[in-house]
């Protein structure tokens, strides 16, 4: 039986999530299209452009991207204690960047004198915005509902762009968020499309090695598809690397940004040799930490949505006999 969202999506169990989106019938989100000779590549800088400007905006953090040809992974950390801290006034900017509102927000934005039932009906409101900043499922609506619109009108024809909603996976430990990230990061390694990470355009460890996003650009190209209203926030970079607790926790990704480049790139140099005994025999310090041997890191940065889907059905199948 299919399970709501909200059953998948917790954060009193985890914070950090694999998302990805496919096209329908693998349609080519970018790149040249084999049947009509058709170059898409331009796609793929809406969709890297959507996603830096949407987590600015939510209380959902960027911890890895990839965007292929025809789907695209993105690995985020909910935190919804970000938009318990905002000022309503804030929320209200925030969504409206978005969308255009109701009259009486306007009128409040405007700094109208309002009724007391006017401004309690507003609070509502206010509540309702912050709920839906915080929300996975939202910021998957505003990113994918615009993209679908902008490619069917360059493509001059109706229907649906994406295959489904979106797929989501919990990552529950270290090891999961690690090898997800990896996997998400590698994806144009394993795919032959480039050979080393600082090649790989459209990911997230290409932006982390060399940061070239365009802020201003990426803004004008948003209002120019009417998918932003306005964009007046300072751009969130993505979710940094800290391998020093605080106050019991980790303030960001928990490992080391020099160690976990230092995975990516030993685990790609094992990936383009694809040969047996080609692993080296020392060990990246990230792997010494989690008591993993290399050949089960190989196998779960590779093939990470498999061996997850996997446990997944294989553990519902337990509680399904308990």
């Amino acid at each position: 039986m299919t399970r709501p969202r909200k059953a998948l999506v917790s954060v009193q169990n985890t914070p950090y999530y694999h998302v990805v989106s496919r096209c329908v019938r693998r349609t080519f989100l970018c790149g040249i299209d084999q049947h009509t000779n058709r170059n898409y590549e331009h796609r793929r800088q809406w969709i890297v452009n959507r996603i830096r400007l949407l987590s600015s905006l939510f209380s959902i953090d960027v911890c890895a991207y990839a965007v292929m040809s025809n789907h695209y992974h993105i690995v985020v950390k909910l935190d919804p204690e970000q938009g318990e801290c905002w000022h309503d006034d804030d929320v209200v900017e925030r969504w409206t960047s978005l969308y255009k509102g109701p009259l009486l927000v306007r009128r409040y934005q405007s700094g109208e004198p309002l009724a007391p039932a006017e401004l309690a009906t507003i609070a509502d409101i206010i509540t309702v915005w912050r709920q839906r900043l915080t929300d996975l499922s939202w910021f998957m609506k505003c990113l994918n509902e615009p993209i679908a619109r902008e490619a069917n009108k360059e493509d001059q024809c109706t229907g649906h762009f994406w295959e489904s909603r979106y797929k989501s996976q919990a990552l529950l430990t270290e090891e999961a968020l690690l090898s997800c990230m990896v996997y998400v990061d590698l994806n144009p390694i394993r795919g032959g499309l480039t050979k080393v990470p600082e090649c790989s355009d459209y990911t997230s460890v290409q932006e982390r090695i060399a940061p070239r996003f365009d802020l201003a650009n990426a803004i004008k190209e948003q209002k120019a598809q009417s998918a932003f209203n306005r964009f007046d926030l300072p751009l969130k970079p993505l979710l940094h690397f800290s391998d020093s607790i605080t106050d019991g926790v980790y303030p960001g990704i928990p490992f080391s940004l020099a160690g976990y480049l230092e995975l990516v790139d030993w685990t790609g140099r094992a990936i383009r040799s694809g040969k047996r005994g080609s692993i080296p025999d020392s060990l990246p310090p990230l792997l010494q930490r989690l008591s993993m041997s290399p050949k089960i890191w190989l196998q779960h940065s590779q093939t990470f949505e498999q061996v997850h889907t996997a446990l997944f059905r294989k553990n519902r199948a337990r509680k399904r006999v308990a």
